[in-house]
């Protein structure tokens, strides 16, 4: 295959699989800007609520467990058929939470959501590197996690429109059929346009992993971890929103809309930046993050705007410059166990700083501004540190 026609194939797979984050993001967005009041409706308690970030958990190991398996394979179609399995779990889920019934049933079911995308997530994001490493990563994971945005703000739109038409959770739940079996047809196309990953061929297995991961990979992901144990996830924002009245229903899925537009908007100038500056471009994550919980407890509607606005930055921020930054930080061959141990690591710390959060607020709810600035600070000194190493790194 030619140089041409291979740029060619990169590009087309590269738009294909935008299109499949962007209606799974209408998918799985559109349920999860709603599933915390969603499990206040079932009767669940703030720390049962917060327990569904166990799902963010058990994603973020099924990201590691990923990451081995396609080292295992070492094969394009191994690569791919964790993807296109992750991708049917990730999506078809959302609509069975409409008969759900139960605080408990639905929780598993986010579960399961969260666990497939966490299976899907290594192997897409190595084909995605490995498409667009012509363009420039900062640039293209910016502009592809702008397109998935666009779904991500196009889901919670179609929940609060049907929330406001008919107040039913299950109907709404129901609708975002549509763009999961629209993801899974794309994801199709993608694949037959681009049916050999080359990085699948050099992946090395298990034993030799370890060796692949540098000491500013591991400073890097400590860093995001802490960053990612002060977030408050967003299960506990819109609990609270219920919990608490500040916001009517089809508004809690609104504010996630405006978080997801946030991101969105952010992600591609965000990447362009990456592109020029590196890992400078993160420092701005931690500071966001701090103003949310006290933003979120001044319960006016612009304090709460301005609280999801600021939980977009730090989304729109991660979801683009920490992904590229992976791929810059490890050769090809390490990526796929790369992107499984960051997942990991951060999975863990977000799961426990969200059942922190719950506990707090059922506990302690005077605490909660305190405990995220005090996180956040500390994640902040970290990040200025990982900043410097990454410089120096690059620079040899």
């Amino acid at each position: 295959m030619g140089f041409r026609n291979l740029s060619r194939a990169s590009l087309i797979t590269f738009i294909l699989l935008s299109l499949v984050s962007l209606f799974a993001d209408m998918t799985y967005e559109g349920a999860r800007s709603i599933s915390g009041a969603y499990l206040e409706v079932l009767s669940a308690t703030a720390v049962f609520a917060s327990l569904a970030s166990i799902g963010e958990f058990l994603g973020y190991i099924m990201r590691f467990v990923s990451g081995i398996l396609a080292g295992y394979f070492k094969s394009s179609k191994g690569y791919w058929g964790l993807t296109f399995m992750g991708y049917i779990l990730n999506l078809m889920v959302v609509p069975l939470l409409a008969f759900s019934g139960q605080w408990q049933m639905a929780i598993l079911l986010i579960f399961l959501e969260r666990m497939g995308k966490g299976l899907r997530t290594p192997t897409r994001d190595v084909i995605l590197s490995e498409v667009t490493e012509e363009i420039g990563r900062g640039k293209a994971f910016g502009l592809h996690e702008a397109l998935d945005q666009a779904g991500a703000v196009l889901g919670p739109l179609i929940v609060s429109v049907v929330l406001f038409r008919s107040n039913s959770y299950a109907l709404a739940f129901l609708v975002l059929a549509l763009p999961a079996m629209a993801s899974i047809l794309f994801l199709l196309g993608a694949y037959m346009k681009y049916p050999r990953v080359k990085a699948a061929e050099k992946a090395i297995p298990l034993s030799k992993s370890g060796a692949v991961l540098n000491d500013v990979f591991w400073l890097y992901t400590i860093s995001m971890s802490i960053v990612a144990f002060g977030f408050i996830h967003w299960i506990n924002v819109s609990y609270i929103f219920k919990a608490e009245n500040i916001l009517p229903d089809y508004l809690i899925s609104t504010m996630y809309l405006v978080a997801m537009l946030v991101d969105g908007l952010l992600a591609f100038p965000v990447g362009l930046i990456y592109d020029k500056i590196g890992l400078v471009s993160l420092l701005i994550t931690p500071v966001s993050a701090a103003l949310i919980v006290p933003m979120i407890f001044m319960k006016s509607f612009a304090s709460v705007l301005f609280a999801s606005i600021f939980w977009g930055v730090v989304m729109g921020i991660y979801e683009s410059t920490a992904r590229a930054a992976i791929a810059d930080i490890l050769p090809p061959e390490g990526r796929a166990y790369g992107y499984g141990v960051f997942g990991l690591f951060y999975g863990t710390a977000w799961m426990a700083g969200t059942i922190a959060y719950g506990y707090l607020y059922q506990n302690l709810t005077s605490y909660l501004s305190l405990f995220t600035i005090s996180i956040e600070s500390i994640a902040l000194i970290i990040l200025l540190i990982t900043v410097k190493r990454f410089k120096d790194f690059r620079g040899k």
